[in-house]
């Protein structure tokens, strides 16, 4: 079938919108017409690093109407609202153990352009074109998917809201919620309040934890963060920031959670930490260096996390829940643009001064 989607072509040329022809839903796929999808770093970083003149359709946010079933599903409906997230194999061990975010052909499942069967979703003049990015390719107006890719979540839920659950929020408030763990008595250091530390911060007001300290160089950042449960923020340019976190946190955080990649940042982070504190990373970044004399005589841990430890079937319906009840306000985040204005949203997002921009097909 035609569909219209946001082609990539190179690294420093912008998304073309353009038609696209969107294979048959095979047994085991959905039948998809997206109604949101967010805009992730990912997408850019991904975008980034492909190869020149290879076209591909990023987006790994998506949410919209199941539009068609494939024979093999029985357990999702035409009409139905859904969340899209990640993809895996399901049959590595990882996968067997319900560990799916650590798939051993996570990026052939999600970052391969194609299928794990090596076949193509999206062509164009008859020619492939990259897809099945994180298992959908959503910065289109249909796409395709595996139902265990697909979330069913309530059809209250507004679409534009909660689209990024899929990825950038599962991350952020899985690192805390699955991961992390606070507990109301602990200290918990953000490090960067985008939308996946933004989520963090969210998460860890639902826990009630005493002490949450968002950490960003953005004054509207920290404002925000403060809005949807901070109850301290501080400047990231600021040479003192550890010596701050520790007078706040009288002597150092029980934990800590970074979503920049920077390694400058992921050191303070740790600094940050008082005695056996944790500190949590899923920004990428280069090679990072941290005082390892302060580890050991701290008892620190420092662990990665890939999408928040989640299982999305489970844990993006606990938060879209949260949003229904307005205990996770995702109005104060995102920022909506038509899909035709990807180029601008782009544009705002790396500015900063939006934190969560959503596409929507409302125009």
């Amino acid at each position: 079938m035609k569909t219209v989607a946001a082609v990539s072509t190179g690294a420093h040329t912008p998304f073309s919108i353009e038609d696209v022809d969107l294979d048959d839903p095979r047994p085991d796929e959905l039948l998809i017409r997206i109604e949101s999808v967010g805009i992730c770093h990912t997408d850019l970083a991904i975008k980034s690093v492909w190869p020149e003149g290879v076209p591909i359709v990023l987006g790994h946010e998506g949410a919209g109407i199941v539009e068609q079933v494939g024979s093999d599903i029985d357990d999702v409906r035409v009409g139905e609202r859904v969340v899209v997230s990640f993809s895996s194999c399901g049959r590595c061990e990882p996968c067997v153990r319900g560990l799916r975010n650590y798939c051993r052909n996570f990026q052939a499942a999600n970052a391969s352009g194609k299928r794990l069967d090596g076949t193509a979703t999206i062509t164009e003049h008859g020619k492939p074109v990259a897809g099945a990015f994180f298992g959908q390719s959503s910065f289109a107006g249909y796409i395709l998917t595996r139902r265990s890719n697909a979330v069913v979540v309530d059809p209250r839920c507004d679409l534009s809201l909660v689209a990024s659950f899929g990825c950038g929020i599962q991350t952020g408030a899985g690192a805390v919620l699955n991961v992390l763990r606070p507990e109301e008595q602990s200290s918990l250091v953000v490090f960067g309040a985008g939308a996946v530390g933004m989520a963090a911060v969210m998460a860890a007001a639902n826990l009630g934890v005493g002490q949450i300290i968002a950490v960003d160089v953005t004054e509207s950042r920290r404002e925000t963060a403060l809005q949807v449960g901070a109850t301290h923020a501080l400047d990231g340019r600021d040479v003192q920031v550890v010596d701050k976190l520790k007078e706040i946190t009288a002597g150092g955080a029980s934990h800590a959670f970074d979503t920049t990649g920077i390694p400058a940042v992921i050191r303070n982070a740790a600094l940050s930490l008082g005695t056996l504190g944790t500190l949590v990373v899923v920004g990428t970044g280069p090679d990072l260096t941290v005082d390892a004399q302060d580890l050991i005589n701290g008892g620190k841990t420092i662990r990665g996390c890939i999408e928040g430890d989640a299982n999305p079937q489970e844990f993006i319906p606990q938060l879209v829940q949260w949003q229904l009840e307005g205990k996770f306000p995702m109005e104060k985040l995102v920022r909506t643009f038509p899909f035709s204005k990807i180029n601008e949203a782009i544009e705002a997002s790396e500015s900063g001064g939006v934190i969560k921009a959503v596409l929507t097909f409302d125009e």
